[in-house]
């Protein structure tokens, strides 16, 4: 009778290790999803930032990594680098730069606070070209003015 509970203390124990590595490989399975999605997603955010900042990306897109249960790297986060100064004594091709920005900040389905600031910026950056470039056609009319008083 001994060897019998022993064999049905060890059939109980053997189920119960059973149960618990089916517990942590359902774990594992929902880990591993979770990265999947999350890679998918931050590859989609930034490859929408790359292919609207044509021609003012520097470079990208760089990502972060995490390694997942299953030893292959899923990437967790990114960014793509873009030029974001003004064209030196241009205000009209500063203006269209800052519209690019702005198209390329907020590229993604679903922009990030970062990509919030850097739209802000590149409007800041726009309205300080308008500006000027406003000035310029002020400055442009009193020089005209002159010339036709003279």
């Amino acid at each position: 009778m001994a060897v019998n509970g022993v064999n049905q203390i060890s059939a109980a124990n053997a189920w119960v290790m059973s149960l618990k590595k089916l517990q942590e490989e359902q774990r594992e399975q929902q880990v591993l999803q979770k990265l999947r999605v999350i890679d998918m997603k931050v590859r989609a955010h930034e490859m929408a930032h790359l292919i609207a900042a044509q021609g003012i990306a520097v470079f990208g897109p760089h990502y972060e990594y995490v390694r997942g249960p299953d030893g292959r790297m899923y990437a967790v986060g990114g960014e793509v680098n873009i030029d974001t100064s003004p064209v030196p004594g241009d205000p009209e091709k500063t203006i269209e730069k800052a519209e690019k920005i702005v198209r390329a900040a907020l590229a993604p389905v679903n922009p990030s606070p970062q990509d919030y600031r850097v739209a802000q910026q590149a409007e800041m950056m726009k309205q300080k070209a308008t500006l000027e470039k406003e000035q310029e056609e002020k400055d442009q009319e009193d020089t005209q003015r002159i010339s036709v008083i003279v």
